[in-house]
């Protein structure tokens, strides 16, 4: 797979970025996006009109547990730790306490913003329509181009977690498997979404 995101600017001075897919390229991102909908779950119920906004800030308590999905783990890991937890010099239990705390006030609207960039991804790559060569031109612009980024570093994030790419030298023996590797569509995937969400970081 090939493409790469460029920057776009049209008549009228909108900045944006652009990329040309392939037929087979649509139909593999959007189900990627899928899959990472599928992933994430489902959102939570919308409060009624009339609720008072602070009144329901306060009283959506999230999750105190980090996920048991390794992926999942990914997308939403604890806030506190870090080398002065691995050294000992704070109280471990103090720490996954404030984690929990943060993470109760805080993974339900990331788990919203993470859906919300997926479901923009699936959105916009409906409205492509393939020319006679099977490819199709995807424009961004906006606050589109940032919801792409953001699912693209979360497709990322899922994949290295399933294939356990943690380090630099890990990932670099996984890029060399043999083409008869199972995981090796994984890992080319891994690659082409890493140089989509680079090139679109380019064009911001």
């Amino acid at each position: 797979m090939s493409g790469a995101f460029e920057p776009l600017k049209d008549g009228e001075g909108t900045e944006g970025a652009a990329v040309a897919l392939e037929e087979i390229e649509i139909s593999i991102l959007r189900s990627l996006a899928v899959q990472l909908l599928e992933l994430i779950g489902p959102g939570e119920p919308e409060p009624a009109a009339d609720a008072d906004p602070l009144a329901v800030l306060f009283a959506s308590d999230g999750p105190t547990e980090p996920p048991s999905d390794p992926a999942l783990a990914r997308l939403f890991p604890d806030a506190y730790g870090g080398p002065g937890a691995r050294e000992g010099a704070v109280d471990p239990a103090e720490l996954t306490a404030r984690s929990a705390e943060f993470r109760r006030f805080t993974e339900n609207d990331l788990r919203t913003r993470k859906r919300e960039d997926a479901l923009a991804v699936v959105r916009s790559l409906d409205r492509l329509t393939p020319a006679g060569d099977g490819a199709a031109v995807l424009e961004l612009t906006g606050e589109l181009r940032l919801r792409w980024l953001g699912a693209l570093n979360d497709l990322r994030l899922t994949i290295a977690a399933r294939l356990d790419i943690t380090e630099d030298d890990e990932s670099a023996v996984l890029f060399r498997l043999p083409d008869d590797d199972p995981r090796k569509p994984m890992v080319m995937a891994y690659l082409w979404l890493g140089g989509l969400q680079e090139t679109l970081v380019e064009t911001l």
